[in-house]
């Protein structure tokens, strides 16, 4: 046929293992604020973005002129994680606008994840918390702990049904020195822990788990329902009232976690439609993306305004609503990239 292979064959994947072997091979860690040569005349250096650790944003320098790689951009005031670097000048700036259009909700000091584990247990439920692996769940896991703590919350069996998770928490422990201070009791990483907390170690218990009706929170990727582990546990409990499904996290438009955000009676997982009685909660003060205000903080140390900022890696509503606020709070040029774009830049 028209793609070079006959419709008896599958097709060929765009990449395999030992491709991404091969291009893992060729990854070099680089430290934060150290401007790395990249090619004669350019330097790129990477700030932390306080987004998940290890995050970065790419300051390059061409000459004398420097353009701003703005990524995932984190936020202020948060656990776990440091807030993002301020810097104070680009000549091209891109910036991500996930949350141009809205403000997270006021930090509660965990009262209501509070609330909604009561709740859940008091109906004789479970609580699933789909979640991103990397760094949400640390965060999940430090409020879990505070609230504990303080006996605001019942001590349940706590699971991380995530292999990809649990990895990242043995990283976390091993990169103590650049989260939170709060975090650590001696040398041990005490505040990303419940009392009893299980890091579940195979499918088969995590289908054992997911069957298990007695009171429990289970957190597990993926973060927007899209696949993964926690696909069988929202198979197992959602269509039962007791319990309850909590996203912690943006949930993109055309993903299960959206639908059921939405309010979707039922949704498809394995090939079979399950109906939705369970409670579906929101909380999005857990996210880990700057809202519209603190993207605008951040804006807020420029000493100038670049030559021009380009907005990214946001739906079409938060890309003009982030837009129109820094046309009229900044007072800067700023351009909606689209895509396919191809801009031009004279260095």
């Amino acid at each position: 046929n028209k793609h070079g292979y006959s419709k008896h064959q599958p097709a060929q994947p765009l990449y395999t293992s030992a491709d991404a072997a091969r291009a893992l091979g060729q990854l070099q860690p680089v430290g934060y604020n150290r401007p790395v040569p990249v090619a004669p005349g350019v330097e790129v250096e990477f700030i932390n973005a306080g987004h998940l650790l290890g995050s970065a944003f790419a300051r390059v320098r061409i000459g004398d002129k420097v353009i701003v790689f703005g990524g995932d951009l984190g936020r202020y005031s948060r656990p776990v994680l440091p807030d993002p670097t301020p810097i104070d000048s680009a000549d091209i700036l891109l910036v991500e606008s996930t949350y141009g259009d809205r403000t997270h909700e006021p930090d509660d000091d965990g009262a209501r994840l509070a609330a909604i584990v009561q709740e859940t247990v008091a109906r004789g439920g479970k609580v699933v918390i789909p979640s991103f692996a990397v760094g949400r769940v640390g965060e999940v896991l430090y409020w879990l702990n505070q609230l504990e703590e303080r006996r605001k919350i019942p001590t349940l069996p706590v699971y991380v049904d995530s292999p990809m998770a649990a990895s990242a928490l043995k990283f976390y422990e091993g990169h103590s020195a650049e989260l939170d201070p709060g975090l650590t009791r001696g040398r041990r990483l005490s505040g990303l822990s419940t009392s009893r907390l299980t890091i579940v170690a195979s499918p088969k218990q995590s289908f054992d788990i997911a069957r298990s009706r007695t009171p429990a929170i289970v957190i597990a990727a993926s973060g927007m329902a899209t696949g993964g582990r926690v696909l069988n546990h929202l198979e197992a409990i959602l269509p039962d009232g007791r319990n309850t499904v909590l996203f912690v996290g943006y949930q993109a438009a055309g993903t299960r976690g959206r639908l059921l955000c939405d309010g979707a009676k039922e949704v498809k997982m394995h090939g079979r439609i399950v109906p939705v009685a369970a409670r579906i909660e929101r909380l999005d003060s857990m996210s880990a993306h700057a809202d519209a205000s603190e993207l605008m903080r951040w804006l807020s140390y420029f000493s100038k305004a670049p030559a021009m900022t380009y907005l990214v890696h946001g739906e079409p509503p938060a890309l003009e609503a982030l837009a129109t606020r820094i046309a009229a709070e900044r007072r800067w040029p700023v351009h909606v990239a689209q895509y396919l774009e191809k801009v031009e830049l004279k260095l």
